[in-house]
């Protein structure tokens, strides 16, 4: 079976055609800047990647664009829509509602829409997403993959906020957590890797990328993860602030007379590393260059990244009382090596040593501890696509 996987987003939509039996990539692409002056990057597996303009004012428009690359006589890699057995939609918050992948239905639409103001930028161009896929492809079953669903297996005393019950009882606030796709996958990886049973391991992923959250997974399910209620909290990020002191909101808006929209803002699009930086970058690579070149703002950024990350790992060593694996993935967490050996020199009290060589690997499968370390240490690169898609085949088939 081939699988659309589709990653739709306010302004633009990512996908990948997936073959299901061989697991090979037929081809992906990119459309960007829906309602602007859109442009497609198609590229099919053996082929070259190229951009064309498209005018798409909506996300269906962008679809039909799609949907013409994939079937093209020249580039195309299928005849006919016949041959898209089934579509993968990924959705970013299900709320308490949904623990697991469903088959989309007016009832799922209508839950997921009772999500939005837990994720308003995610969730409505989500649906958006799903409903182009719909007009366009009627008959095809789709599939709803959610990256909180992983994390609904955590604990009460894990996902509990310190605030009045009330808010929870009236308005759900919890930990929801995310990137639990990619957290499902590459630990699930790593125990094949290691030749050991998923449902006897304690593994941590460190999901690192511009944005950035750990996990602990104990016998293969989510009991605890850095992001909570909305993708804010956790990590210090590329431009999100993380865990911070509350009473700083208060006290930053007196002096600078800034409302909640501008604390907010602050908060997501001007802190992280590129608040710590003084405004240099939210490209790791970008403040790796600079250190070399003495930027002291750069270093610290660098630091306090590496920092929160062991920070994190530590705590969840503790909330599973002990640790097999330690892996890392997503763009930094695959490519960093600088980071990766920062973020190990903290947890060398767990018996962890680095093989240098091996941790100068980029964006490939690598065990980097050394035989004798007392923790296995990996690099995974993610691959949520496919998560995705094996999650639509197992409710289709």
């Amino acid at each position: 079976m081939n699988v659309l996987v589709i990653n739709c987003g306010s302004s633009s939509l990512k996908f990948q055609l997936i073959n299901s039996e061989s697991e090979e990539v037929l081809a992906k692409g990119l459309c960007e800047r829906i309602g602007i002056d859109g442009s497609l990057t198609y590229q099919p597996a053996g082929g070259e990647k190229v951009k064309t303009a498209k005018d798409m004012p909506t996300h269906t428009e962008a679809i039909q664009f799609v949907i013409d690359a994939l079937t093209d006589e020249a580039t195309g890699v299928v005849k006919s829509l016949d041959e898209i057995g089934a579509v993968g939609h990924r959705l970013v918050h299900g709320g308490e509602k949904f623990a697991s992948s469903v088959i989309i239905t007016e009832e799922v639409k209508k839950a997921v829409e009772e999500c939005n103001d837990l994720a308003p930028l995610h969730n409505p161009a989500n649906l958006i997403g799903v409903n182009a896929c719909e007009k366009l492809m009627p008959n095809t079953p789709m599939v709803a993959v959610f990256d909180t669903a992983f994390h609904q297996t955590m604990p009460e005393k894990a996902y509990m906020y310190g605030l009045p019950y009330a808010y929870y009882e009236k308005y759900k606030v919890r930990r929801y957590g995310f990137h639990g796709t990619s957290h499902s996958y590459v630990s699930k990886r790593a125990a094949e890797i290691l030749g050991k049973p998923y449902d006897a391991t304690k593994t941590i992923v460190c999901h690192l990328g511009n944005g950035a959250s750990v996990c602990a997974v104990l016998n293969g399910k989510s009991v605890d993860t850095s992001m909570g209620l909305t993708p804010l909290e956790g990590l210090v990020m590329g431009t999100r602030s993380g865990d911070i002191d509350p009473a700083i909101l208060e006290f930053i808006a007196k002096k600078e007379d800034l409302d909640i929209e501008g604390l907010m803002k602050v908060l997501n699009k001007e802190s992280g590393v590129y608040g710590l930086s003084n405004g240099l970058s939210s490209d790791f690579r970008d403040l790796c260059a600079a250190e070399e070149d003495g930027n002291q703002q750069a270093k610290v950024a660098l630091e306090v990244f590496a920092y929160r990350v062991a920070k994190y790992v530590g705590s969840y060593v503790a909330a599973m009382n002990g640790v097999d694996n330690i892996v890392f993935t997503a763009g930094i967490g695959e490519n960093d090596g600088a980071i990766r050996a920062e973020v190990c020199k903290y947890l060398q009290f767990l018996g962890i040593e680095i093989n240098k060589e091996a941790n100068a690997a980029r964006g490939e499968e690598v065990i980097i501890s050394t035989p004798d370390s007392k923790v296995n240490v990996l690099v995974i690169p993610t691959n949520e696509e496919l998560a995705i898609a094996r999650e639509t085949v197992a409710l289709v088939k």
